[in-house]
């Protein structure tokens, strides 16, 4: 089989479940509760700090490049204030805590303490052995924080480490592409799996003017039309994106076989389903609308 042949949206389907339940925290009201517990109030300030934390008392530079698609003049407004209110590793313990509460709510005691729970951090685990640290700083940070023992939290953990290995790669792919981070959530809204615009205004930081005017440099590239709709040169550069994502993606459900991450996809999807129908995300968070 040639190396164009390889279908690899198994590795995909798989990253796309546990990402649901990994990204189930930062919409928690637990993850509010635990961070304003040690002084970080503002939503947008106890986002960047739960993400960032790994990689430290980091400034504002940092956190912009390595999540993309912040304006950077929001982040410069909480990093590196925020470190001055609570320390990296309060930060840590700190949304360890909210995380646990999230999965405790959302999947109840029974699911947490299951074989299927034990087995799926097993298999993410391994999966995790063929990440790679070059060029991916969110996941390489994330890398070197131990493992929790309690099965589901070292479940969320290596989903954590699939989900940012992933990341990292995924936003090489988009600077190679030429989107900037604004263009990059414009063109993924219009694929009707991306952030809905009202999302996009209330947490990144852009203003309605900046997305119509990311929006017109891209209808001047011929990715979007006059409705705002991919074009087929966007929708195709889309797929693109995905497609090299994929690649850079690959090592991880190698690894684990084929076998193993249809049974990791296997369970991580029900944990993911129990979690949505649980109220883990506002219902208008998706969309074009």
């Amino acid at each position: 089989m040639t190396t164009a042949a390889i279908d690899r949206r198994p590795g995909r389907r798989c990253h796309n479940a546990l990402n649901t339940l990994h990204s189930a925290h930062y919409f928690s009201p637990d993850l509010d509760r635990e961070l304003g517990a040690i002084g970080i109030t503002d939503p947008r300030a106890v986002n960047f700090a739960a993400r960032a934390a790994a990689l430290g008392p980091v400034g504002p530079g940092t956190v912009t490049a390595t999540f993309y698609n912040y304006k950077y003049e929001l982040v410069a407004r909480h990093v590196p204030a925020v470190w001055e209110t609570a320390r990296p590793p309060e930060v840590l313990a700190a949304r360890a805590r909210a995380v646990d509460a999230t999965l405790r709510r959302l999947l109840g005691a029974r699911v947490l303490a299951s074989a299927e729970m034990a087995e799926a951090a097993e298999l993410a685990l391994r999966a995790c052995e063929a990440c790679a640290r070059p060029a991916r700083p969110l996941y390489s940070a994330h890398a070197d924080l131990p493992v929790p023992e309690e099965p589901h939290l070292a479940y969320w953990h290596a989903a954590t480490l699939l989900r940012e290995h992933r990341g990292d790669g995924h936003l090489a792919v988009l600077a190679a592409a030429g989107l900037d981070g604004l263009e990059a959530l414009v063109t993924h809204t219009a694929t009707g799996r991306g952030l809905a615009p009202k999302w996009v205004l209330r947490t990144r930081g852009w203003s309605a003017g900046e997305w119509d005017a990311a929006t017109g440099r891209l209808r001047e590239r011929g990715l979007l039309d006059a409705d705002g709709e991919l074009t087929e040169r966007g929708a195709a550069l889309r797929a693109e994106i995905e497609e090299e994502t994929d690649r850079l993606d690959t090592a991880p459900y190698e690894h684990l076989g084929a076998a193993g991450v249809a049974r990791l996809t296997e369970l991580a999807t029900a944990f993911a389903r129990t979690a949505v129908a649980a109220g883990a995300f506002p219902a208008d968070l998706f969309g074009k609308g």
